[in-house]
């Protein structure tokens, strides 16, 4: 039996949670992040000060520059001017929004809690493919090295385990949840490793 199975029923099961049209699993929301921001291209982008460290990384990673702002923010915020949003704090039905695309977490202490792990809700076909293959080192999963193409990727794919594990978690969760508060999140804005670069 085929292991990552498992993982399209957890995606399609996100995807009737959520309202997305597609959700590619991933091994974190930092790696959802990473992958968004390259498939983006990002250049300038604008976040509230007081987020978790791994955001502005992501957007450096992807090759741009971070300006940090006093956007005022619970659950989720955008990573503006693009149409992505970091909801690592945020998971409830029906919470896609229509051509954007998603970062959610199901780390511990999140909504939907599994231990590690992420996804990328979004509704365009070919981002689609593009994650599916990025996150998965760059080539096709199931499809044999040597008949397939490749883009540049990262060892980013959810485990089954994990997946199982969400599946089960997402059955019992209730329909609408608060978004969790970021009090907890420090100020990035003053840390010196953003002039470094």
């Amino acid at each position: 039996m085929n292991p990552y199975i498992v993982l399209d029923k957890f995606e399609e099961a996100l995807c009737e949670y959520t309202g997305a049209k597609y959700a590619v699993t991933t091994s974190s929301c930092t790696a959802s992040l990473i992958l968004a921001c390259e498939y983006l291209k990002v250049q300038e982008v604008s976040i509230p000060k007081f987020t978790y460290i791994s955001v502005p990384m992501a957007v450096i990673r992807a090759g741009g520059q971070v300006r940090f702002d006093n956007t005022k923010w619970r659950g989720l915020y955008q990573l503006k001017p693009y149409p992505l949003w970091d909801a690592a704090r945020y998971f409830t039905s029906g919470m896609y929004k229509e051509a954007q695309i998603m970062c959610v977490s199901f780390r511990w202490g999140k909504i939907l809690e599994i231990g590690q792990g992420g996804a990328i809700l979004h509704d365009d076909p070919e981002a689609d493919r593009w994650f599916r293959k990025a996150r998965f080192n760059g080539r096709t999963a199931g499809v044999d090295p040597r008949h397939d193409t490749f883009v540049m990727g990262y060892p980013f794919n959810m485990m089954p385990r994990d997946a199982a594990e969400g599946l089960t978690r997402l059955s019992y969760l209730p329909r609408h949840n608060k978004p969790l508060p970021n009090h907890d999140c420090t100020d990035l804005s003053k840390l010196e490793l953003w002039y470094s670069q």
